[in-house]
């Protein structure tokens, strides 16, 4: 036969762990009708502050207090089989302590907390229910009673007075309403600290996650700011790479473009440029020849120099990089026309896109562009080079579609 892992009254169905727990029981409700039973009280320790709950009851009112959802069932580590030899000698006191209806013993109402009791009424909860709940609580405060009454709902004597012997009511100690109301205010005092100690350690708790929250999204994004450094490291290598390889592809076009002029002119292959054998050391030249800046390369530095003097305000540069191309782009359509090629400094809309940028008019003058003695800038018709202009439409076209032009 299965050991007997807890002891149930039989009366109000409640579940005790121990003779003891039963002994306790007895004194504090009376009953006197207990039962083995093979199924072990429940244990379910909230995770988050350890407080043991033995029904789904208990555990429902604990969470709509702190909050706590996550429950560990620890009902078997806590189960040990209960010794019928305490328990027979416990039970058999229990019975003779206790006196019995039957022995014609006056039972008389017994007295609870009255300012409890008002609280109670005041709730709504029925007279009977109430002090039921006060005395089965132990008057502890209103809250363990109002645990009890939705813990034992459902008994049959809910609303019954519960009532004791004459004699064992006399020994009940009796509050005067002065000793009541301070008896009331310890209580309440002892439950606010409790519940601010409480609030303390889960606020502590929560600033711990905050912090370790926080550390995490800055390592998150040290780690995306790194990668998006990579990345434009890569692009702007990969953007150095196909402009050089643009460059040569330039270079070789030019190069075998002049050797089909040379052939259609009947000219000589252009020789190679003979390299002459080095001087000695003591006669070698102490500087570097320096190939002068093509118009390309000028215009090219120029507009580059522009967008960095104005890197903080790149719609402005845009627009003048736009109205530089559309005046470019004008004369090379209409050469002849005048009007295309003079452009009064002093104009407002001119000083507000291109003038007032440091680089602009820089940039007119490299493509031909001359100051006149009255607030003109001019581009005389034999000064006109369409492939000078050309250059220029492409070095602007180039710098307003490369999102890194002026940044590598």
């Amino acid at each position: 036969m299965a050991a007997a892992l807890s002891m149930t009254c039989a009366i109000c169905q409640a579940q005790l762990r121990s003779v003891q727990e039963a002994q306790e029981h007895a004194e504090l409700t009376g009953h006197t009708d207990f039962s083995e039973s093979t199924e072990p009280v429940l244990n379910l320790v909230c995770r988050s502050c350890g407080k043991p709950c033995r029904t789904k009851t208990e555990c429902d009112l604990h969470t709509r207090r702190t909050g706590h959802e996550d429950f560990e069932d620890k009902t078997n580590e806590a189960a040990k089989p209960i010794s019928l030899e305490a328990k027979t000698e416990d039970m058999a006191s229990t019975e003779e302590a206790t006196p019995s209806a039957d022995e014609g013993v006056d039972l008389v109402v017994l007295e609870v907390n009255k300012e409890m009791l008002e609280e109670l009424e005041g709730m709504g909860f029925p007279h009977a229910r109430a002090v039921r709940a006060l005395h089965f609580s132990g008057s502890s405060s209103v809250e363990a009673a109002i645990n009890w009454v939705v813990e034992h709902e459902n008994d049959a004597d809910i609303d019954e007075i519960p009532k004791v012997p004459a004699s064992e009511d006399g020994k009940q100690h009796h509050y005067t309403p002065e000793e009541a109301k301070a008896k009331m205010m310890e209580l309440r005092e002892r439950a606010r600290k409790k519940k601010e100690e409480e609030e303390k350690r889960m606020e502590r708790e929560r600033e711990k996650e905050r912090i370790r929250i926080g550390k995490e999204l800055q390592e998150a994004k040290r780690i995306e700011e790194e990668n998006e450094r990579k990345r434009l490291i890569q692009l702007r290598k990969a953007e150095k790479e196909e402009d050089q390889r643009a460059r040569e592809k330039i270079r070789q076009k030019l190069e075998e473009d002049k050797a089909e002029r040379r052939r259609k002119l009947g000219l000589p292959p252009e020789e190679a440029p003979k390299v002459q054998p080095s001087p000695p050391a003591e006669e070698k030249k102490s500087f570097v020849p320096v190939r002068p800046a093509s118009k390309a390369e000028q215009m090219r530095e120029c507009l580059r120099g522009l967008k960095q003097n104005h890197k903080d305000d790149d719609a402005r540069v845009k627009k003048a990089f736009q109205t530089l191309l559309t005046y470019i782009g004008n004369i090379v359509r209409s050469p002849d026309e005048e009007k295309f090629r003079k452009i009064r400094v002093s104009n407002p809309t001119f000083q507000e896109r291109v003038g007032s940028l440091r680089g602009g008019i820089q940039f007119l003058e490299i493509c031909g562009f001359q100051k006149g003695g009255d607030d003109f800038l001019t581009l005389p018709r034999d000064k006109v080079d369409i492939a000078v202009l050309n250059s220029a439409g492409s070095e602007l076209n180039s710098a307003i579609s490369n999102p890194f032009f002026g940044v590598l």
